[in-house]
């Protein structure tokens, strides 16, 4: 990574309040980044506030699906580098109220595209794709280049706005790339039904941690702060002719069984006497769902710089952390 490239650059990062956006938000900062946030709610208890990054980034109020507000603070702002991370990623709601999740994910893909275009001094602009838009694959690890399968809402709204990031680039010449991770842990996520959250509050506070699925679902799980550098590395590197209009996977290339990683969490905690509950409640799960990060590694020399147990240990402290301030 090159801090001197970040030195005064003036960023712009959709989704900043957001684990993912969160850290980023930090690591640019630190870098000396210009940075402006588009904040929809104001979320007290992020990371973003907690680590006070929030005093030193401009803030911008509204939704991704407002055309006018992202072409508003691209041009006032002069943004040279966009990150857009915004999106409704909660599968369950997806599922359950679908229509705000397309609006969200798909609309507000194409407003951030279409801002970008009309904006000049946008350089570069990366959009943040998912492992669940290849869907159910006969093939594993999944590559950049098998077809998009997706099925269900979720899956499908990220598909689409992949895809509509493309286009962008193959009809306007926009230089954008596409990133597509595995499961995104670490300190700041207070989304408690997702696994790595869900089973640290559990366990925390002497409670039986629980899996809605059957705990054999194979997955991807990347520290936040390797899925920073991923993010930062290709930017970096977006002016380069084999990287634009570009997809990337960022993956530790390691996948665990959900039920191993509970049960990692648990003994990392030092609470081995409370045995999961597994439910098998959970419908629409994929069986096996992991990437190959082999493309990233070979173009860009990215490469993950947290194990497992690494990333856990740093998330656990995090939220022992939280929980004392939050007195409990």
């Amino acid at each position: 990574m090159d801090a001197s490239f970040w030195r005064h650059r003036r960023v712009f990062v959709t989704g900043c309040t957001g684990i993912l956006g969160s850290w980023l938000t930090e690591r640019l900062v630190a870098l000396g980044a210009q940075v402006v946030g588009l904040v929809r709610d104001r979320v007290p208890r992020s990371n973003l506030i907690r680590s006070g990054a929030w005093q030193h980034i401009d803030v911008v109020y509204g939704d991704v699906t407002d055309y006018d507000v992202l072409e508003r603070a691209l041009a006032e702002y002069e943004i040279e580098v966009v990150f857009h991370l915004a999106a409704q990623t909660i599968v369950p709601i997806a599922n359950r109220v679908p229509r705000p999740t397309f609006e969200t994910n798909v609309r507000g893909t194409w407003n951030v595209l279409e801002a970008a275009r009309h904006n000049p001094t946008v350089e570069r602009l990366i959009v943040a794709s998912t492992d669940k838009a290849y869907g159910e694959q006969p093939t594993l690890p999944y590559t950049e280049e098998q077809p998009l399968l997706a099925r269900y809402p979720y899956d499908v709204s990220k598909a689409a706005a992949d895809m509509i990031a493309r286009s962008y680039y193959y009809t306007f010449g926009l230089p954008v790339a596409i990133t597509r991770l595995g499961n995104i842990y670490g300190g700041g996520d207070l989304n408690w039904n997702r696994i790595v959250p869900g089973t640290i509050r559990s366990v925390y506070f002497g409670e039986r941690p629980i899996i809605r699925s059957d705990g054999t679902p194979l997955r991807d799980y990347i520290y936040v702060k390797d899925a920073v550098q991923a993010y930062l590395t290709l930017a970096e590197q977006l002016h380069r002719e084999e990287v634009q209009g570009q997809v990337f996977n960022f993956a530790p290339e390691h996948p665990v069984r959900v039920l191993d990683l509970v049960r990692r969490i648990v003994e990392r905690m030092g609470r081995p006497d409370l045995e999961p509950l597994v439910l098998g409640t959970a419908t629409g799960e994929i069986p096996h769902q992991y990437l190959s990060a082999e493309k990233a590694r070979r173009v860009l020399n990215w490469q993950p710089r947290y194990t497992l147990d690494e990333g856990l240990d740093e998330t656990i402290a995090w939220y022992r952390a939280f929980f004392e301030e939050e007195g409990g």
